[in-house]
């Protein structure tokens, strides 16, 4: 094969042709990119800043590949098919010109659109040498080399659990569509803790590694370590510092310094609670019962049974309980998804008899009342929950736990119940959240919340119903014995009286 030029230089050779200097930053994606490519890394994760031209030279790089190697395919996937044909119009464009390429140059450009473009090769293939498509798209039966999966994180896919899920269910179709050897490359900046682009893997949600594990990764904020722009021609400290003023906090943070945020902060935020280990104590001593959490000695409890019959993998049954202490700030020490097993489910084949739904998410919910001692608990009756009281009741004088259940009837809107519990309670950092509940779908369904969202908020509101179930407490403060008073008539006189009865 005869000798070809370096990205880099095919890079150069390009922004001369337009007048333009190499940015470094440029120069480090290209040698970064190179590098990968020559020594075999076939997963790749490219981040940098926005507006850093990283899709500009993504697309140097399809064009470059296509110049090493004519018969190559290359699928571009991006948010929507406009976003994926400018890439494809771009590489379109550096091979009409680029003084490279020009071999590359089919003698009739029937195949060459917007869309998709074939350019001239000695292999005979179905599918052309670059094509766009939206990641709603059908790629079935599509066969690709190379699939450049450009910005296809945008805000209108991540910013609910079912559309994440959504979203990585189709980026998981790429691996049927690429050949042996394919390779891939992610393009983009983050738009949601959750995102694809994420170091960790999020066990709240799941995940037993993140997304894109393994993958090469080059990451490039706007600023980097040392606190200088990289990319000072365009970007100087003083425009930074602009941008920064200008732009929401969160949106600078995903968007310019690459951080697992959501551009928009949702309604609640978890960096407000504050999280604790300890487990609860229970303690007797001069005739009495104490519950004490990490030194604090709790007062009062709350707890809500939220029921629901959901399938073994749809919403279920929640119950929450918050203890609250003499301070007057609330612990929040679990929270329970319950689910019911269906009568076919290996696990209800021994030698117990199957047991109806209610019954099973009653038997559940009185093992948690009393595994954490807990007087009295508050069912919410609107729905299916009208006939689960009495069927509670007798679960828990089955395993002899006595507690008062309460019958309450929601009528309040549930983004209300949600606003009118948190907010308050965790502006002033009164919520303490076990690390246990960290596990659960607790943290993602508050990080994800809005009130006009139709997102999984069942596990919100049975911990409201329990904030809300509980008076507000105020700390107790020791007066004096005696103080002056301003007002005059203080004190104590005497008054002489000769009245004789």
């Amino acid at each position: 094969m005869a000798q070809t030029a370096r990205f880099a230089e095919f890079v150069w050779i390009w922004d001369q042709m337009l007048g333009l200097n190499l940015p470094g930053h440029h120069r480090k994606m290209a040698d970064w990119l190179e590098d990968c490519w020559q020594s075999g890394k076939r997963e790749m994760l490219l981040m940098a800043f926005r507006n850093s031209g990283k899709s500009t030279l993504v697309g140097l790089f399809c064009a470059w590949l296509l110049y090493r190697d004519a018969d190559l395919r290359i699928l571009v996937l991006a948010a929507d098919l406009d976003l994926a044909k400018k890439m494809v119009r771009n590489v379109k464009r550096v091979i009409e010109r680029h003084p490279l390429m020009a071999s590359l140059l089919p003698d009739k450009r029937i195949d060459w659109g917007s869309e998709r473009f074939t350019v001239a090769r000695t292999a005979v293939l179905r599918d052309p040498s670059m094509q766009a498509v939206g990641i709603g798209g059908n790629i079935t039966g599509s066969r690709a080399d190379v699939v450049i999966c450009d910005d296809v994180e945008v805000p209108k896919n991540s910013d609910t659990a079912h559309k994440r899920a959504e979203l990585r269910e189709k980026l998981g179709e790429i691996a049927y569509v690429l050949g042996p050897g394919g390779a891939q490359l992610y393009v983009g900046t983050p738009h949601s803790y959750y995102s694809i682009y994420a170091r960790e893997a999020r066990s709240e949600v799941g995940e037993a590694a993140p997304f894109l594990d393994g993958f090469s990764r080059f990451e490039l904020p706007i600023v980097n370590k040392d606190g200088a722009s990289n990319w000072p021609e365009r970007f100087d400290l003083a425009a930074i510092k602009a941008m920064r003023i200008r732009t929401p906090v969160r949106k600078f943070q995903s968007q310019m310094m690459l951080e697992m945020v959501a551009p928009v902060a949702g309604m609640l935020d978890p960096a407000k609670l504050r999280f604790y280990d300890d487990q609860a104590e229970i303690t007797h001593g001069n005739g009495r019962m104490t519950l004490r959490i990490g030194g604090r000695t709790m007062v009062a409890s709350a707890c809500h049974f939220d029921p629901s019959f959901g399938s073994l993998r749809g919403d279920g049954a929640v119950v929450a309980c918050v203890y609250i202490c003499d301070q007057g700030e609330y612990w929040l020490q679990d929270i329970a998804w319950l689910r019911a097993a269906n009568p076919g489910d290996p696990a209800e084949s021994g030698d117990m008899p199957w047991r109806d739904e209610a019954s099973q998410l009653c038997a559940q919910v009185a093992d948690f009342i009393a595994r954490h001692h807990l007087p009295s608990v508050r069912v919410e009756t609107n729905g299916i929950g009208r006939f689960l009281p009495n069927i509670l009741r007798r679960e828990l004088k089955s395993i002899g736990w006595a507690a008062s259940v309460v019958e309450h009837y929601e009528s309040t809107n549930k983004a209300t119940r949600i606003e009118d519990a948190f907010g308050a309670v965790m502006g002033a950092g009164l919520l303490h959240v076990h690390r246990d509940v960290c596990q659960t779908p607790f943290l993602r369904q508050m990080r994800d919340w809005h009130p006009e969202g139709n997102g999984p908020d069942d596990g919100l509101d049975a911990v409201a119903g329990c904030i809300l179930n509980d008076p507000v407490r105020l700390p107790r403060v020791d007066m004096p014995v005696k103080r002056a008073d301003w007002r005059g008539i203080g004190g104590i006189f005497r008054a002489e009286s000769h009245f004789n009865p």
